[in-house]
């Protein structure tokens, strides 16, 4: 069972990671109908992919792995953890945006996001980029022992 939620967590992590890179290079782009649907449905699953990556993690954390104990006891796993939190709070911002959209993409009208709200939105993804390497880095200092 360790094994099947190990694969779980690394498939979640994996999918997130992949809706963050898509959502960067969609906002790069001319904002087209295709685009804003495109950016709507990426960031659906990375929503997805975030709610089970945090339930699979906290499974592991409370009955597959070392035990809470050890986990909450950890400063890089802490670390990892309140990034993560940190970042599930900001993509709220994109989310919002793009949420926005859906009535005028249905009525058959392009949204017109302000240059300003792309730019927030654009910096957030640019943030949770970085911090998916920070992630990486505490969760491989937890792997290592170190930062404890």
């Amino acid at each position: 069972m360790s094994t099947l939620f190990a694969f779980l967590h690394h498939l979640t992590a994996f999918t997130l990671v992949a809706c963050i890179a898509v959502e960067f290079v969609l906002l790069r782009q001319e904002l087209t109908p295709a685009t804003a649907r495109r950016l709507i449905a990426t960031d659906a699953v990375l929503g997805i992919s975030a709610t089970a990556l945090l339930i699979v993690g906290l499974l592991r954390v409370f009955y597959f792995e070392k035990g809470s104990a050890y986990y909450f006891s950890n400063h890089a796993f802490m670390a990892k953890f309140a990034i993560f939190i940190v970042l599930a709070l900001l993509s709220a911002i994109p989310t919002v945006e793009f949420l926005s959209w859906r009535r005028s993409l249905q009525a058959g009208v392009m949204p017109q996001p302000s240059e300003k709200k792309l730019r927030i939105v654009a910096a957030v993804v640019h943030g949770e980029l970085l911090g998916v390497v920070l992630i990486l880095l505490f969760a491989a200092m937890m792997a290592r022992g170190g930062f404890v």
